[in-house]
């Protein structure tokens, strides 16, 4: 095959995987390098919604992956110290989506799965343990330079998607700044396999949670719950998350005389960063590697995954003659989404949650309340949260 004729994709996460597939179910044939030298594990994204699962269905992995994960065909916030709460429930958009619920199932659980897919196919080829050091393109294609065992070796294509992530090397190689900010403190995520459902009547699969000393969520996952806790006020940006810190957290939402098992625990640094262009030529970045979101609302991962469905769609059309013209679109009707569906509700959400006076949390509820109690409102807020909106938004865009 004249190298030309592929589409050279750098990421083999979810987006780069998707990115691919949906090529090939197109028709239009890719090769994938991936600098893990095996399927990446990424404890990050855990939550699915509506239109995400629609796409994973098409591309034929959504069955397995339902069944490893949790239906949430209800969200809510709660107090778990009061057991205040609002529920919204996501049936109210049925008429909307073949799949009115989030999977709350771990993004490394989809990963192999499309990843199998991928293997299977004729038009996809993957390389593991290869770390793309640079991109660069001329009038004919673009070409990615990797490091496979030591070696440098080049791969060309008609055109380059770089979905490698937060730390890009595609986009360093566009000299692209990620521009925005840092929260200022950690985010702690825990797992935890102790079933607080026989505990807390009140939880549901997805729950944003307050109580009296911390704020963060909780979701639940087939055989283990996942807890985030953004920082106490009180305490500094570079805590140590001590045993004692960690098990302090844990017992907030739910005193016991033995501590928590905890699986898997980590911190990580919350960014709400974007870039100019998602475009350079011949070179186009999607998911993480153009910007980077919050995942209060769970936002991210679906965000990407939609980036790449999107752009394989004009990339298939490119390849087949069309002006590439529709890359330019792909930007106009992507980024701007980014900005004022996922990046601003991801903040929103976030700030939403980081609330710590009493006061102030009770006019949270009562304002939510109202929503959930209105159904006109309460359906625009759940197909907005669901993405179903932005996705609308794009497709309206010429």
């Amino acid at each position: 095959m004249n190298p030309q004729e592929r589409i050279v994709i750098v990421g083999a996460g979810p987006v780069g995987l998707v990115t691919a597939l949906w090529l090939a179910k197109l028709g239009t044939p890719s090769l994938v390098l991936e600098t893990s030298a095996t399927v990446p594990r990424d404890l990050r994204a855990s939550t699915v919604h509506p239109p995400t699962l629609e796409m994973l269905e098409e591309l034929g992995v959504l069955d397995e992956y339902k069944a490893m994960g949790v239906i949430a065909d209800r969200w809510q916030l709660l107090h778990l110290s009061t057991r205040e709460r609002v529920v919204f429930d996501l049936g109210m958009i049925k008429d909307h989506t073949r799949h009115p619920y989030r999977l709350q199932c771990e993004q490394h659980k989809l990963a192999p799965l499309l990843n199998a897919r991928a293997q299977a196919s004729p038009l996809v080829e993957i390389i593991y343990g290869a770390t793309v050091t640079s991109a660069s393109q001329d009038a004919n294609g673009a070409t990615a330079v990797a490091d496979i065992g030591g070696e440098k070796r080049e791969f060309s294509g008609g055109y380059l998607v770089g979905a490698d992530g937060a730390h890009s090397a595609v986009r360093q190689s566009l000299e692209y700044k990620l521009d925005g900010f840092t929260y200022p403190a950690a985010t702690t995520l825990i797992t935890t396999t102790f079933r607080f459902e026989d505990h807390i009547p009140e939880l549901l699969g997805a729950n944003y949670c307050w109580t009296t000393d911390d704020a963060g969520s909780m979701f639940r996952l087939a055989d283990e719950w996942r807890c985030t806790f953004y920082p106490r006020p009180s305490e500094p940006a570079d805590m140590e998350m001590t045993p004692d810190i960690l098990q302090s957290r844990m017992q907030g939402i739910l005193p016991r005389d033995v501590p928590y098992e905890i699986r898997e625990q980590r911190n990580y640094v919350i960014h709400q960063r974007i870039v100019d262009n998602y475009r350079k030529g011949r070179i186009v970045l999607a998911g993480d590697a153009a910007h980077l979101t919050p995942p209060t609302g769970g936002l991210g991962m679906n965000g990407g995954i939609h980036d790449a469905v999107n752009l394989a769609e004009k990339l298939h059309r490119v390849m087949r003659g069309e002006s590439d013209d529709l890359l330019d679109l792909y930007v106009r009707q992507r980024r701007p989404v980014a900005v004022g569906e996922i990046l601003a509700q991801s903040h929103a959400n976030r700030i939403r949650m980081q609330l710590w006076d009493a006061e102030e949390r009770k006019k949270v509820m009562v304002e939510m309340h109202a929503i959930a109690d209105d159904p006109v409102r309460a359906k625009a807020m759940l197909l907005r949260s669901s993405m179903i909106d932005g996705l609308r938004k794009a497709a309206e865009t010429a």
